[in-house]
């Protein structure tokens, strides 16, 4: 069977020659409109050069300069003055410190879980110390911070702790 070529066969029954598209006239009334915006525009411009006013143009030229106002600065009244040099006394209470404090984020049984804490805390920035306590029911080791001279500092240091997922620790005066 004879191979046959379908890409470049031209269909049957259909006109193969396509109708060129009619040529459209030339534009003759808009380039007439055109001409005639870009002449009254030429025209404009010659006329207001020629036209035009010699004092102000030369007025336009060499522009004479400004004159200087001097503004009055507004005096300052009276009680505004007054209250720049009153002097207040106050009284300043000196607040009662209640002692050291100390803070404890945790007491356990084994010293290893105790270690463990210490090291978070180390990895916050701040220093801690373990203290073993012997009760009743056993040795307990208790991890502390401190002593801080107000309580403000210990609640900085309790809000760092905070940040870093250390939660429940206590303050207490120190003993």
């Amino acid at each position: 069977m004879a191979q046959h070529d379908y890409i470049n066969k031209k269909p049957a029954g259909r006109n193969s020659k396509k109708q060129a598209p009619a040529k459209k006239p030339f534009p003759t009334l808009l380039v007439m409109i055109a001409l005639l915006l870009v002449g009254g525009f030429v025209y404009g411009l010659w006329f207001i050069k020629n036209n035009a006013d010699p004092k102000l143009v030369e007025k336009q030229a060499n522009p004479t300069p400004a004159k200087k106002v001097e503004v009055a600065i507004p005096r300052t009244p009276e009680f505004i003055k007054e209250i720049r040099e009153h002097e207040i006394q106050v009284e300043v209470k000196e607040i009662e410190q209640k002692g050291p404090y100390v803070m404890q984020c945790g007491s356990f049984k084994t010293h290893a879980q105790a270690e463990s804490l210490k090291a978070k805390i180390a990895f916050a920035g701040l220093i801690s110390e373990i203290k073993e306590a012997k009760g009743s029911n056993g040795i307990w080791y208790k991890v502390r911070l401190g002593p801080y001279k107000t309580k403000r500092q210990a609640e900085s240091d309790k809000n760092k702790l905070k940040r870093v997922k250390i939660v429940g620790c206590g303050i207490w005066g120190w003993t």
